[in-house]
């Protein structure tokens, strides 16, 4: 390996560190913030947790569209989705299981169809501009909305556990945290966000130069995978714990907001071309990877260990298809 190359690797991974230490900040700051001023947590979970964990995502798309390099926000989003699905999923049931059956998470799912096959069907018509982000960000408003009523009238499925719950599961929820570490968070997370964005674009459009090949590849890999971490690791951790129920409820609203929300925004901001690769193939994986739930959710089964193996084994081949 060339000292270029070397250099752009490292410079990749400290964005990306910094990218996702930042989000965790700003999530942690946003959070405690809310909750010291009185915000219930089923609101800050809707919106906060969930806008929050998607800013590296996010700030990647927009700063992409800046530098253009389109194609990279495209594939990051795309390859998130797909790993969150194969990937987040699939090893941590591989190591453990994850006991999904007592889940309810029919109306998510059906809302992450349903954005998935709008997607797929705006790309068709591409490129991606403003008011096809008008329409995933309409369609993320009613969701939003929806869940939020279903949550009222306590039949809300958004995640496994009973809301009495939720405040402990808030990313470094503590509603008497001082202001001055709230201030810090946010703070650490506002700065380090487009600086860890910056880094990782920047580097990612020259390890693509380096490598000979193209922006949506790097996203579609490097970058989709880089962001999934986190929910990797969490998701690993719970399963060794037993914990694992709230994995799939995850997941499902991740892979909303990627689509609805990241690509919504994003296209305020810029045009996204549609290469052909993601027409005839990258879309269509990550439509089969979310039908792969389908029996998870309606028929109440668990994601064992031979799923997760047949999962993670998938991954695999299309990390290579992609490379190939």
């Amino acid at each position: 390996m060339d000292d270029k190359l070397l250099m752009d690797f490292s410079i990749a991974g400290l964005g990306l560190t910094i990218l996702l230490i930042s989000g965790d900040m700003l999530v942690r700051g946003a959070v405690n913030l809310s909750l010291r001023v009185g915000l219930p947590p089923l609101i800050v979970g809707l919106t906060i947790v969930s806008f929050g964990t998607s800013a590296p995502e996010l700030l990647i798309a927009i700063e992409a569209i800046d530098d253009n390099a389109a194609g990279l926000a495209l594939g990051n989003v795309v390859g998130s989705n797909t790993a969150n699905i194969l990937l987040v999923l699939g090893i941590p049931a591989l190591l453990a299981g994850l006991h999904t059956s007592h889940c309810k998470t029919k109306h998510e799912y059906l809302i992450m169809m349903f954005a998935s096959v709008v997607f797929i069907g705006l790309c068709f018509v591409g490129p991606l501009i403003w008011w096809h982000g008008l329409i995933l960000l309409t369609i993320l408003a009613f969701y939003l909305g929806s869940t939020f009523l279903s949550a009222r009238r306590h039949t809300i499925s958004a995640a496994c556990p009973s809301e009495d719950q939720k405040i402990a599961d808030l990313e470094g929820a503590d509603p008497n945290l001082p202001y001055w570490r709230i201030s810090f968070y946010l703070v650490l997370g506002l700065i380090g966000l487009p600086l860890g964005a910056d880094l990782l674009v920047d580097s990612s459009i020259s390890l693509a130069r380096d490598l000979g090949i193209s922006e949506v590849v790097i996203g579609l890999t490097l970058v989709a995978i880089g962001t999934s971490l986190p929910e990797l690791a969490t998701t690993v951790v719970a399963a060794l714990r037993r914990h694992a129920d709230v994995a799939l409820g995850n997941v499902i609203g991740s892979n909303i907001f990627n689509i609805l929300g990241i690509i919504g925004i994003a296209t305020l901001i810029g045009p996204i071309p549609v290469a052909s690769g993601f027409l005839h193939l990258d879309l269509w994986i990550m439509l089969g990877a979310s039908m792969l739930l389908f029996p998870f959710v309606f028929f109440k089964q668990d994601i064992t260990r031979v799923w997760g193996f047949a999962l993670t084994v998938l991954y695999g081949v299309y990390l290579f298809t992609v490379l190939a």
